[in-house]
């Protein structure tokens, strides 16, 4: 479990093909890898990844193709969002996220809005009902909140702290990103499904 929070920038420095996926190695010295130990999961750019080899500066994690399939920016060398696993006693800064991602969503727009950057983005159409206006949406493992929604599109502001701190400030458009829903919507959802 996570938080939306990134806690570093790292960098993909190795991807290396083997059967059914990659192993990649990310250089991730700025996360601090004095706590982390194998089995530990890491979130890679939204994406829940276990770790597999460490040392001081990096880790290595083995992902799928399954995982590979269903989402973007895994498959090439570059700038990732980091955040370690969730605590029990660590501040829910932002708000629960699963590392599962839910679908990949296109960059329509990003341009600046006063000092801050606005961002639209398209969700596939089967996510659009779990996207709300001022409900939360993690975007490339970035907790956001969504600020207008209409159909599969919605748009978020992202302040100028979130843009230096995240790889955000990467995007344009065309861009893919990885997209988590709100997980409550999923909950409420499946149960009103089931009390039908």
């Amino acid at each position: 479990m996570f938080t939306g929070i990134v806690a570093a920038i790292g960098r993909i420095t190795k991807i290396d093909k083997r059967e059914g996926g990659v192993r990649l190695v990310v250089s991730a010295s700025r996360l601090g890898m004095d706590d982390v130990a194998i089995g530990d999961s890491i979130a890679v750019n939204g994406v829940c990844l276990t770790v597999v080899t460490k040392n001081a500066a990096s880790f290595g994690a083995d992902v799928s193709a399954e995982t590979l399939a269903c989402t973007a920016g895994l498959d090439a060398t570059g700038e990732v969002n980091l955040e370690k696993s969730l605590r029990l006693a660590d501040r829910l800064g932002g708000h629960l996220v699963s590392g599962h991602v839910d679908g990949v969503g296109e960059v329509l727009k990003f341009e600046p809005a006063g000092e801050s950057m606005l961002l639209r983005v398209r969700a596939p159409q089967a996510l659009s009902r779990y996207i709300a206006k001022k409900g939360s949406i993690a975007i490339q493992g970035v907790s956001l909140t969504v600020n207008d929604v209409q159909d599969a599109e919605f748009e978020v502001n992202l302040i100028p702290h979130t843009v230096s701190v995240t790889t955000l400030h990467n995007l344009k458009p065309g861009s893919r990103v990885n997209l988590e829903v709100d997980m409550i919507a999923r909950y409420v959802e499946r149960m009103l499904g089931v009390s039908q």
